[in-house]
């Protein structure tokens, strides 16, 4: 409860007056209900755990650096490669896209906050316990788990209380992607302002409400298939343990069923920022609105029917993988429509190419890659010969890195003066931006060439006729990493702090939208009186 006095003297400016609704110190953070502060934690989180899921790509990357066993016992590797993955798209990528929900949908449909102020409190909070949790199975009986990121029966079946602390944290972590989703559609369906119809609405409000509805339909599918394993491996049933008559293949189903359309959760937030910077500086409204929705719309529904694509290597009769691959290039074509409408939306534009124009078309390039692997990976026979190979790593790198992290990079740069009032230093998001796209291709382009020569993913030892590429993977891994504490040490910390350039209300002269008619930085409350769009 806010302790305003009513008996104020009515010289106090409106302003004033608001001062008083926002605690201070730790209570501001603690007990937060604004979108905006509940958006920036959300972000500080999601950076913290991009650092700790490199540090262990990097404790990876160094044991591969050369053939042999180096440095880490093959379990402890076991544990990394599982836990970076967990980290990373549990803990890094998709809070981070909730961050930047919590931060500009309200501002781009004309809301004064979310729709469940404390809802999305309790979301933010339950994910620093399930981080605690997640982190501390390093320090559990038998250390962290080790079966995989999909952790896959019956290894997971077998393992140490790490996978029980796994198990919940992940039960947590769904349990917040829940609330927080609920929140995200009920505020855009609601709160709209007057005069913005649903198809007058910003791209990434649109990703977004999509990309929710997802959350909300297959974050339970994977509550449910740990909590099998829960019971698998504490209460004597048998649901993925061919001992009792369960079969380990239905984990694999269930679990990619859940798997398929998570990343695409991880994707389309990435499009819908995408979506914002091309045409802002390309200096055009976006090409094909419509199309662009209805693509959107038509990955999520397609999303639920490709999961088995990556089971090809089951044992599955060929009438499913027909059906698998056929279904997986069909999803293609919407993704296809939105390369085409955002290269059309550059065409003729007067382009400029500041950082957040530099990161999408870097974007668009390195994503087209990934997506392009991934159709050869569609191919159930090509699939066959490079199911579980660096082929696959090098793939979904291009897609969640290049795609997802890149994505975001460009929404950083595009925001970030109407988040801190300050425009991120060009030259040093310059250095960022090519540092990290040589970096990038140098990690993951001679995966491709690892995995088509046979090397198998998730080993900590290899032949010697793979060592050239790995050395040039690791030392480019190394790069990569170094970019980001770059990022932060010179790019985030001095716009945070209040160093450079000043910001306008609207520093980019081709962006529309209603979050460039609020001040910069956007203040505490905005859009008391919903703006009317025409």
């Amino acid at each position: 409860m806010s302790t305003v006095s009513t008996t104020h003297d009515s010289a106090h400016d409106h302003a004033h007056d608001h001062a008083h609704d926002m605690p201070h110190g730790w209570r501001r953070w603690l007990f937060a209900t604004n979108h905006k502060d509940i958006g920036t934690m959300y972000l500080i989180f999601s950076f913290v755990s991009l650092l700790a899921g490199g540090v262990m790509a990097l404790g990876i990357r160094l044991e591969l650096f050369q053939p042999g066993l180096q440095y880490l016992r093959p379990e402890f590797f076991n544990q990394l490669t599982t836990m970076h993955g967990l980290v990373m798209v549990f803990g890094a990528i998709m809070p981070a896209f909730v961050g930047f929900a919590n931060w500009m949908i309200p501002l781009q449909i004309g809301a004064s906050d979310m729709a469940f102020a404390r809802m999305n409190n309790f979301s933010f909070w339950i994910l620093p316990v399930a981080a605690i949790l997640l982190f501390g199975s390093f320090l559990a009986p038998g250390g962290a788990p080790s079966g995989g990121w999909t952790m896959y029966a019956p290894l997971t079946l077998q393992m140490g209380p790490g996978m029980d602390m796994a198990i919940f944290a992940l039960h947590l972590l769904g349990a917040s992607s829940i609330m927080g989703s609920i929140n995200i559609i009920v505020t855009i369906l609601n709160m709209r302002a007057p005069g913005m119809t649903l198809m007058k609405m910003p791209m990434f409000a649109w990703t977004w409400l999509i990309t929710a509805y997802l959350l909300i339909a297959v974050m339970p599918v994977l509550a449910g298939a740990i909590t099998m394993v829960l019971t698998d491996r504490h209460f004597g049933t048998s649901f993925f343990s061919a001992v009792g008559g369960g079969d380990p293949v239905m984990y694999q189903h269930i679990f990619w069923f859940f798997g398929h359309p998570e990343v695409y959760i991880m994707i389309l937030p990435a499009f819908g920022i995408i979506s914002e910077v091309i045409p802002a500086f390309s200096r055009k409204t976006l090409f094909g609105y419509s199309s662009m929705v209805y693509a959107t719309a038509s990955i999520a529904i397609l999303s639920f029917i490709v999961w088995a694509h990556h089971m090809f290597a089951t044992g599955m009769p060929v009438t499913g993988q027909l059906f698998f691959m056929y279904a997986t290039m069909l999803i293609a074509v919407p993704t296809g429509v939105k390369i085409f409408n955002w290269v059309a939306t550059m065409w003729r534009g007067s382009m400029t190419f500041e950082t957040p124009m530099l990161w999408s078309v870097g974007f668009i390039f390195v994503f087209t890659m990934g997506g392009f692997t991934g159709l050869i990976l569609a191919i159930a026979p090509i699939d066959i010969g490079v199911q579980d190979t660096y082929y696959v790593v090098a793939h979904f790198h291009y897609v969640l890195v290049a795609g997802s992290l890149f994505a975001m990079f460009a929404g950083f740069y595009y925001w970030c003066p109407k988040w801190t009032g300050y425009m991120a230093d060009e030259f040093r998001g310059k250095v960022h931006f090519w540092g990290s796209m040589i970096f990038f291709n140098l990690t993951f382009f001679p995966m491709h060439f690892l995995g088509l020569a046979g090397m198998p993913r998730r080993y900590a030892d290899y032949p010697t006729q793979f060592a050239d590429f790995n050395m040039i993977a690791s030392i480019g891994g190394l790069g990569f990493g170094l970019m980001q504490v770059y990022f932060l040490l010179f790019v985030v910390m001095p716009a945070y702090r209040g160093h450079g350039i000043k910001a306008s209300d609207s520093p980019w002269d081709g962006a529309k939208g209603l979050e460039w008619t609020v001040p910069s930085p956007a203040p505490h409350h905005t859009f008391e009186t919903p703006p009317r769009v025409s």
